[in-house]
């Protein structure tokens, strides 16, 4: 079903009525979206023919302009360290000042679902003001068949207007911009900001509130699965690899940012990806960049040559995070379901700048819910503003941002779900070896992958290991095909001296940062710490 309506009231759920709105564009495809957005002068077209759009001053997530209602449903279920407060009387204005700014404006409207599962999917309908918006939410979410359209009913609502501004002290907000959850109502007010990202993540923050009461464990993770039903995790914060080691041309993909894991495997929340493109090139990571070729695909902040409309993906001179997202079926190798079954591995990514970590290493259940509250990776000099050397980075989870309730309702869902169905739980270094960023070199992606296969297929759990010095994991000594020197990170640095320092600092980062978690673990977790003692002799 794809219509206009000029018609109202509209009902997104039972407490959002849309009056007088000049039209509502319901459930365009691709060309109408293209016709729309380019009409409106929204977009410009890139050789190949992707929709190229700019966001403005908001180049990526406004996480310190988000905020949920606080109410007698998330009073003591919420995180509210991690997560700001807005009070029902608040929301309820803004509300109501988003219903009056949308009046006479024409609108889109999106039906589709978050989660391959469909015992646990969630109806969404998002409302944005552009076409591009509409365009982005639908690829990124799963789009029901044309006989499901006529009855679906909307679980969760969107609203999205770039052009809304908010009132600070009228709406309890911190700046112009809001990104509003109330998660007793299920509904989303995205204003004063045109990066889209918001609406995809606010739809994974409600599931990873919907879903842990249901023994669910929701994941900002990408997976894949090979031909023998063996599919992995992999779980990582931006810029750690995520997206290109799961889009693996020998293996399934099911998805690259966003999954559950529940009583019949794992799921996509997805329908789509969301790729970073800075620096992207076809020979490293072709089934990515054939997507920015394609009719569909619509590419965020990426520069286009003035006469021919190629994309340059080594000018950041806008933002480092510029993306493409398209739907998942544009990668060669992707599942048709989104589902495959439990994982038989576990891979946490970090891009460890200060060079400490080893290419690989094996963990314990004990090891990996420590690693996994912790959620380190670090950032280098010149990717955010004001940062020159490298600086750790700890994302509970992977993904605080998107995380209502507290990190070990997550961390004891995934412990007991690793040790139900016995995966095997590796740490990967995609980051810097042979010295810190700045005297080192990023890791070798040919190493992480011949190193990743072999933990997929099995065939590592057969090389030799070490215990890690510092971090008490099984660490490999050798494995065929590969320069093996790069398994010990301490060998690799010229200065052995300097390794040592490096070390000890890194390990007191993560003490220092898991002393809020101390408290929520066992002693199995708290065993898994990193020796400070040993690494500083």
């Amino acid at each position: 079903m794809t219509q206009t309506s000029t018609t109202g009231p509209i009902a997104g759920t039972d407490a959002i009525s849309l009056t007088n709105l000049a039209a509502v564009h319901w459930n365009y495809t691709e060309p109408r979206l293209y016709e729309e957005s380019l009409k409106r002068g929204e977009s410009r077209l890139a050789e190949g023919g992707a929709l190229t759009v700019e966001t403005g001053q908001h180049t990526g997530r406004s996480a310190q302009d988000k905020f949920i209602v606080r109410d007698s449903t998330t009073e003591n279920t919420v995180w509210w360290d991690n997560n700001k407060p807005m009070t029902q009387e608040h929301f309820d204005l803004l509300l109501s000042d988003f219903v009056a700014h949308a009046e006479g404006r024409e609108l889109f409207a999106q039906d589709l679902y978050g989660g391959a599962d469909p015992s646990y999917r969630l109806p969404v309908r998002v409302y944005t003001e552009y076409a591009w918006h509409s365009l982005f939410i639908r690829n990124l979410l799963l789009r029901p068949g044309r006989d499901e359209l006529a009855d679906f009913a909307a679980k969760m609502t969107i609203i999205d207007l770039p052009s809304f501004k908010t009132d600070p002290e009228r709406h309890g907000c911190r700046t112009e911009t809001v990104i509003a959850c109330d998660l007793t109502r299920m509904i989303v007010l995205v204003g004063g900001t045109s990066y889209a990202g918001e609406m995809k993540k606010s739809v994974f923050s409600y599931l990873n509130f919907l879903l842990p009461p249901q023994g669910v464990m929701p994941m900002h993770c990408s997976a894949n699965v090979g031909d023998n039903g063996d599919s992995a995790l992999f779980f990582g914060l931006s810029g750690t690899g995520k997206t290109t080691l799961s889009a693996d041309p020998d293996r399934t993909l099911i998805g690259d940012d966003e999954h559950g894991w529940g009583e019949d495997g794992i799921f996509n929340f997805e329908g789509g990806c969301y790729a970073k493109t800075i620096r992207l090139t076809r020979e490293a990571e072709p089934e990515i960049y054939a997507t920015t070729e394609r009719f569909g695909t619509v590419l965020e902040n990426v520069v286009l040559d003035e006469d021919t409309h190629k994309p340059d993906f080594f000018d950041g001179s806008k933002t480092e995070n510029t993306r493409c997202a398209y739907p998942i079926h544009f990668i060669p190798n992707a599942s048709a379901t989104g589902r495959a079954p439990h994982p038989k591995s576990i891979i946490m990514l970090t891009a460890d700048a200060f060079g400490v970590l080893p290419p690989i290493a094996r963990m314990t259940p004990a090891q990996a819910m420590y690693h996994f509250l912790s959620g380190y990776t670090a950032k280098v000099a010149g990717t955010e503003k004001g940062v020159t050397e490298p600086q750790a980075t700890f994302s509970t989870c992977f993904g605080a941002p998107f995380m209502p309730r507290h990190p070990s309702e997550y961390g004891n869902l995934l412990r007991d779900l690793i040790a139900r169905h016995d995966a095997t739980c590796w740490l990967v270094n995609t980051g810097w070896t042979g010295g810190a960023y700045g005297v080192g070199e990023r890791m070798p992606i040919k190493a992480t992958r011949r190193l990743l296969s072999a933990a997929l297929d099995g065939s590592l759990e057969n090389a030799s290991f070490r215990q890690d010095e510092h971090f008490g994991f099984d660490v490999p000594i050798a494995l065929d095909g590969l320069d093996n020197g790069i398994l010990n990170p301490r060998e690799t640095w010229a200065d052995k001296d300097a390794y040592d320092a490096q070390a000890a600092r890194l390990v007191g980062m993560f003490v220092e940062n898991f002393s809020k978690f101390e408290n929520h673990v066992d002693d199995s977790v708290l065993g898994a710490a990193p020796c400070y003692s040993i690494a500083a002799e």
